[in-house]
Parts: structure tokens; C-alpha cells; sequence
């Protein structure tokens, strides 16, 4: 396949990292970074409603430009959201404000599984593919540009709950009373989602974090079989698809966020995925005597933590830096940034970041 040719790469700190090259700092990248915690998001927000902004390209480009032009980051994040593949599977998929995302018809029990549509990825995404290739251009080179998905369980659980949950009880009882069809389900969602990070990839993605946002619902058996199981085969068949189509491979993150110790390294020794992501629940110290020094890791500054002073966030930020040492790191929150951060206490934990 003929690549599309982009403009050279100016900020290569995290490709680097991920080699195990050294740096002359320690690269940092926010998740949630292009979003409504910016005033500049919030206006364009004001004239179209979530989704329009994702399926148009030159909003989902112009978003995932904002945080970069702001602050001194070293990655963009397309501006996108992990339901788009929900949506694309045939279930509506509802933004409300203050409430989040909702699915007015979840799946209810396995027969519900016939409601599902396999999609054409290439034509029922291409508007995220889209954004990706304009936002590449709009770079100009200036710091590398992350795709992302979900993982299987996080979508699955999104699908059957109908929305966010503080127990997922819906969700994890299909696990119990319906493991067949739960593996089912969770295998057309995998599906899916190959086809939708080669398909980034082939964009002009230079790097994809593949988000198990609800590890958290998981005991250490449920992970391995219905998370990593899913997980693994994700990064193994999306690196084969590439490698067929003659498609340069990308670093590959995975984030479980609220995973146990275990099954934090489990997925680490797998080998996997180059980067492990670890929310702010982990001590980096810990984190490094238990998954070694071989796996590059992401994190995990607490989002809460920014609302103190920016002395605080500043020392904090280093503090962090610190104990997961100077090489093999790349900075991040521990979650997603929360909607009412002062921009100030951004710049302070990049300043922070950046310092040492």
C-alpha cells in the first residue's frame, strides 16, 4: 500500500521513549487533553452537539488542535470518542449533558445479539480516519498523533448497562449467566475494533492507547478471560493485518485503568503491548519492582490532584517523575482530565514534568 506522505516529525520524545532511546526530557501527554475543560472547546460546543464534532473532521481536527497549541505537550490525541464503534454496530448512542454517554436500548439478554450489525469499518468510521489524515497535515510535525479505541469488555459493558455504573451489575452478570454468548459478543466487538485501528493506522496514526476503562469491574479470573484474552489478540492481529499490508507498525498502549496488581502484570509480562498505562491507584515504585524495567510505562498523576496550588502541583508532578525514573516513563494523568480544571494547574504539571 502507498503511504501517505506527511510532514517530518519534529517532537519525537515518547517514539523514542517507547525505543528505549534516551531524551533529553520526560515526554507527557494528558488524557481527555482536547476536550471541555478548554474554554475554546466549550465554545464550539456551544454550536454543535458531541457526536457532530466527532463525525466532522474539521471539528474533531480543529479540538485535537487546541490543547497543543496551548501547552508544551508531546503527543495529540485525536478528538473522538470510544462509543463511535457501539454506534457503528447499530445501537444509538445518546451525549447528555451532565449525565454522560447513554444507550436508550441496551442489549438486554443474548437475543438481543441479532440487533448488532458487523460494519464496514473503511466507510462507517472513515470520518475518524478522516480527521486523523487532516489532523496529521494540521500537525505540521510538531508532536505525534494518538489514535484509540476501546477495549471489548469496556464497550461490551457499555452496550448491556446503557450507560456509566458505579457496579456494572448488568454487565458482569452476563459474564456469569451467559459466558458463551458474553465470549460472542466480546469477539465481534474485538472485530471491530482491529479494523478500526488499522484502519488509523493506514490514517496516519503514529501511536493507539486501547482503553479498558472498566477493569475496574473485573476480579483477576474475570480479566484474563474476558479482558486480556481480548486484549492480547487485539494488539497481536492489528501488528499482523500491518505487517500483511506492508504498513509500518505503531507503538501499542494499553490502559486498564482500576486492573488488580495481577492482572496489571500479567498484561506487562505478556509483552503485548510496549506501553502499560496505570491509573493513579499505583504506586510507581511498586509498579516498577513488579513489571520490571523492560516495559515503557504511562501515568498517573491523580486528575483530582489538580486542583491544588500550583506549588503543589508542580512538586508533586516531579515527586512522581522521580519514582518512576527518568527513562522508560512517559508522564499522564492517572484518568482522564475532569471537566472543571484550571488551565493554570495544566501548566503547572507540565512545567513540573518538563523540569526534570
Amino acid at each position: 500500500m502507498t503511504q501517505i506522505k506527511f510532514p517530518p516529525l519534529k517532537n519525537d520524545l515518547i517514539l523514542k521513549t517507547i525505543r528505549g532511546e534516551p531524551t533529553e526530557r520526560i515526554p507527557i501527554w494528558i488524557m481527555r487533553q482536547a476536550g471541555r475543560y478548554l474554554p475554546e472547546f466549550q465554545e464550539i460546543r456551544s454550536k454543535y452537539d458531541f457526536f457532530s464534532i466527532c463525525q466532522t473532521p474539521t471539528l474533531a481536527c480543529e479540538v485535537t488542535l487546541q490543547p497543543i497549541k496551548r501547552f508544551d505537550l508531546d503527543a495529540g490525541i485525536i478528538f473522538s470518542d470510544i462509543l463511535v464503534i457501539p454506534q457503528a454496530m447499530g445501537l444509538t448512542v445518546d451525549m447528555i449533558p451532565g449525565m454522560g454517554p447513554v444507550l436508550p436500548k441496551p442489549l438486554k439478554d443474548p437475543t438481543d445479539l441479532v440487533r448488532l450489525i458487523q460494519p464496514n469499518v473503511e466507510k462507517d468510521l472513515k470520518y475518524v480516519g478522516d480527521a486523523i489524515t487532516l489532523t496529521r497535515y494540521k500537525l505540521e510535525g510538531k508532536v505525534p498523533l494518538i489514535g484509540f479505541t476501546g477495549a471489548a469488555w469496556t464497550l461490551m459493558s457499555y452496550m448491556i448497562q446503557g450507560g456509566g455504573s458505579s457496579t456494572m451489575i448488568r454487565a458482569r452478570e452476563w459474564l456469569y449467566k451467559y459466558p458463551n454468548e458474553s465470549h460472542k459478543l466480546l469477539q465481534l466487538i474485538t472485530n471491530v475494533i482491529i479494523d478500526y485501528l488499522v484502519m488509523q493506522v493506514k490514517a496516519g496514526a503514529q501511536l493507539l492507547q486501547v482503553f479498558e476503562s472498566h477493569s475496574d469491574f473485573l476480579n483477576d479470573e474475570l480479566f484474563e478471560n474476558y479482558s486480556f484474552k481480548y486484549l492480547k489478540e487485539i494488539s497481536e492481529k492489528v501488528r499482523q493485518r500491518l505487517k500483511k499490508e506492508n504498513i509500518p507498525e505503531v507503538p501499542m498502549i494499553a490502559f486498564p485503568k482500576g486492573a488488580t496488581i495481577n492482572s496489571l502484570e500479567l498484561l506487562a509480562k505478556s509483552k503485548t503491548y510496549e506501553v502499560l498505562g496505570l491509573d493513579w491507584t499505583i504506586d510507581p515504585i511498586e509498579a516498577r519492582k513488579k513489571f520490571g524495567s523492560e516495559i515503557i510505562l504511562q501515568g498517573n498523576f491523580d486528575p483530582c490532584a489538580l486542583y491544588g496550588s500550583e506549588q503543589e502541583i508542580i512538586s508533586r508532578a516531579q515527586d512522581m517523575a522521580l519514582k518512576f525514573g527518568k527513562i522508560r516513563y512517559i508522564a499522564n494523568l492517572g484518568h482522564g482530565i475532569l471537566p472543571d480544571t484550571p488551565i493554570a494547574s495544566v501548566t503547572a504539571f507540565i512545567e513540573g514534568i518538563h523540569s526534570i
